[in-house]
């Protein structure tokens, strides 16, 4: 089980938001590269990251700041966040990430996500993100009346390297993951699926092992390390356990 802390970047700093509201956000003191560092020492191989600027803008604002982080620590991050071109693809796998996560464009437009897929092998990672089995776009704000499931149907064939799975009715709660509709999702997929949304504990963590399923590759972390619920040392001890 690969655990991925999370950063969420707006405006240069770590910020975490309740339900993908950025009305209903939380900054924190610590940068975005000093806090990749801290998950470093700690022992964490992998790191998921959101730019909410790109989120908001189409563009990949804090490219710098993700550069930084790759040449600085050895770890395997997924980026998300408006990622919207072929361009923007390429310059965060020049800079080096393991995957770059597509979400609205993709979902919206199929077929741009099947030449991403075709085009960077293995680099492309889906973000689902779903209220009441719907898909939900455009930073959570448009629901596409779509079930998640008829939608990845659709595009299961397409290469997808990786899927992040997020009940958006959970994010930033910390009411537990739905273990539930991400085990109807990694039923379906042909590839890993990433838990996402709503961890409040260690033994939410303990749980998603418990499930035992090949296909749930890991599980995100994000609001419950910041708000100090979970300690990183009792955390990247279960990457190991």
């Amino acid at each position: 089980m690969k655990i991925f802390p999370a950063i969420d970047i707006k405006d240069k700093k770590c910020v975490r938001l309740i339900k993908g509201d950025f009305q209903n956000k939380t900054e924190y003191e610590t940068s975005p590269v000093d806090q990749a560092g801290k998950y470093k020492d700690y022992g964490f191989n992998n790191l998921h990251i959101v730019d909410l600027d790109g989120a908001l803008t189409g563009k990949t604002v804090n490219l710098d700041i993700i550069k930084e982080i790759v040449s600085k620590y050895d770890l395997k991050i997924e980026i998300g966040g408006g990622i919207r071109t072929a361009d923007s693809i390429k310059q965060y796998i020049d800079a080096g990430v393991e995957k770059v996560i597509l979400g609205s464009g993709a979902i919206k437009n199929k077929e741009f996500l099947k030449e991403a897929c075709e085009k960077f092998k293995n680099k492309i990672a889906l973000g689902l993100d779903a209220k009441d089995g719907n898909l939900s776009v455009s930073g959570w704000k448009e629901n596409l009346n779509v079930k998640t499931t008829d939608y990845l149907k659709e595009v299961n064939d397409f290469g997808i390297s990786r899927i992040i799975f997020t009940d958006i009715n959970r994010d930033g709660m910390k009411t537990s993951p739905n273990y539930e509709e991400t085990l109807k999702i990694a039923e379906i997929s042909n590839c890993p699926v990433i838990i996402s949304g709503g961890v409040s504990s260690i033994n939410d963590i303990k749980k998603a092992k418990e499930l035992n399923n090949k296909k749930i590759e890991g599980i995100i972390v994000g609001k419950a390390i910041y708000d100090g619920d979970i300690k990183l040392d009792e955390l990247v001890k279960e990457i190991n356990a």
